[in-house]
């Protein structure tokens, strides 16, 4: 039996598990199968085309107890299109060797497809808040931090804003998120003005045309005040964003709670892009330093080439 064939009967194998145990889907089992660590997004979404429900590695131990020092447990909300193993199969593992308890899921799609956060943004942040209140009783933690790439760093606002996370969310990282929508360098406002065109792209992916600048959901969620007192918001955003344009729309608005950072400030030679930012090791490191100021440290400054993009937002 060659090599490639190990893997890919591997993949199935982990499927297979994964699904009897419910990994992914929120439904807690005492640790759910794990896919391997992977070095960028690319490599992660070809291993989850074999096993699409498996968990990010070092996540969905559903035995984690929260130490003193993290009390948290840390939740990562995929960005559009990803499945949590896809967008995390990096940062799961380093937020679990920092000594956190690491939850991921996916929602907002086919039950066991590749494809997840495409529905309704509403429908999506739902489960994804039921799959919180899901952690915060097997833990026993009184509030959650939460990581979320793109989308999944501005859905979680809504589940702030109308889905009492007011009350269970202590901190909200973002990693390129959506917060204004994208523009698509002009090419996704175009695309929504032509009659029939938001209607073709709604029945694949929902969450794109609310996403969309101007969008009626993106108005709401706006509207009466970005953020709310008590959480502490971290926007970590790339020059090079190639999704969520312009990139400094991710920013949400100054106030003592909202800390929001260029890549490039912190490292020039970064040259990161959308998809590849979760896996970015500067970016990783402003995460922790995110999820605990006490004991920041400075990211190393090395050359990140860019990831050509496949997501939405």
């Amino acid at each position: 039996m060659g090599a490639t064939t190990r893997r890919w009967l591997t993949a199935a194998v982990a499927t297979v598990a994964a699904l009897a145990l419910g990994a992914g889907t929120g439904q807690a089992a005492e640790k759910e199968p794990t896919g391997p660590v992977q070095p960028n997004i690319l490599t992660a979404a070809l291993y989850s085309l074999g096993a699409p429900t498996i968990a990010p590695p070092g996540a969905n131990d559903w035995n984690c107890k929260p130490s003193d020092r993290h009390p948290n447990p840390v939740l990562l909300s995929n960005g559009t299109t990803a499945n949590a193993y896809e967008n995390w199969a990096n940062l799961s593992q380093k937020l679990a060797n920092a000594g956190y308890c690491v939850f991921a899921g996916n929602f907002g799609g086919a039950p066991g497809s590749f494809l997840q956060t495409v529905g309704p943004i509403a429908d999506t942040t739902k489960a994804l808040a039921a799959f919180g209140d899901k952690i915060l009783q097997a833990t026993g933690a009184k509030k959650l931090d939460v990581v979320g790439h793109s989308q999944g760093g501005m859905n979680v606002r809504y589940w702030i804003k109308y889905l009492g996370g007011a009350d269970k969310i202590s901190r909200l990282v973002g990693l390129s998120p959506s917060n204004h929508g994208t523009d698509l360098f002009g090419l996704l406002s175009t695309l929504e003005m032509i009659p029939g065109v938001p209607a073709a792209l709604g029945t694949v992916c929902q969450s794109c045309n609310e996403q969309a600048v101007g969008s009626d959901f993106l108005t709401a969620l706006n509207s009466g005040g970005e953020t709310v007192d008590g959480i502490q918001y971290t926007v970590i955003q790339t020059r090079y964003d190639d999704v969520v344009t312009p990139y400094a729309s991710a920013f949400l608005a100054q106030k003592p709670n909202v800390k929001n950072i260029l890549l490039q400030n912190v490292c020039g030679l970064d040259f990161t892009d959308h998809l590849g930012i979760t896996y970015d090791p500067v970016a990783q490191g402003l995460v922790l330093n995110a999820l605990d100021p006490a004991h920041a440290k400075t990211p190393p400054c090395v050359p990140v080439p860019p990831v050509i993009s496949g997501q939405i937002g």
